[in-house]
């Protein structure tokens, strides 16, 4: 029997109470269904042209700000994702990735960082096995089952909505890192 999205939600809500995210310092991020909607729409030249949302864009651009580092971790390539990337100044970026885990390692050694420090945002079965060694494990809101019950949040935006907004924020506030002052910096 599959689990609700309320009772996801609650879940996550529940967790992110008792939960202490002050060792977070790294986001990695998954592409399709997180920093857009998942939908692919082929283009002429196999681009797939991706759209990606400003909020969660801004949102990256702060947790920057305040001293976060940024990891795109994708199982597609794509010229779009890297101009995004590059947009946004995102540290580590691992396109075309057929093993999800091992990419994740590589950048962690990379970023001479350990998992407790690291939030890892999936939204399908690739994104488990980073999900399971992460230090906090966040499902967008249309993310598979599996993928829901695996992660200690649930946000209550999909993915290319905002989610990754969502998820930054609530990091920030429970790092009490987070001002009407922030906003004003952009």
């Amino acid at each position: 029997m599959s689990e609700s999205p309320f009772a996801a939600i609650l879940h996550g809500l529940s967790l992110v109470l008792i939960m202490d995210m002050d060792a977070l310092k790294l986001l990695i991020l998954d592409v399709d269904g997180v920093l857009t909607d998942g939908r692919v729409a082929p283009t002429a030249d196999d681009e797939g042209g991706k759209r990606f949302h400003v909020h969660d864009g801004c949102a990256i651009k702060l947790w920057k700000r305040r001293g976060g580092s940024v990891a795109i971790l994708s199982g597609r390539e794509g010229r779009d994702v890297a101009r995004r990337a590059a947009e946004l100044g995102i540290d580590w970026v691992k396109l075309g990735v057929a093993d999800k885990l091992a990419a994740y390692e590589a950048i962690l050694a990379s970023a001479d960082c350990v998992d407790d420090a690291v939030a890892y945002i999936g939204d399908d079965l690739p994104d488990l096995g980073p999900m399971s060694r992460c230090g906090w494990a966040v499902a967008v809101a249309d993310a598979v089952p599996a993928v829901k019950r695996a992660a200690a949040y649930v946000t209550r935006r999909g993915g290319g909505c905002g989610a990754v907004a969502e998820a930054i924020e609530l990091i920030l506030r429970k790092q009490k890192r987070w001002s009407p002052e922030l906003l004003r910096e952009m």
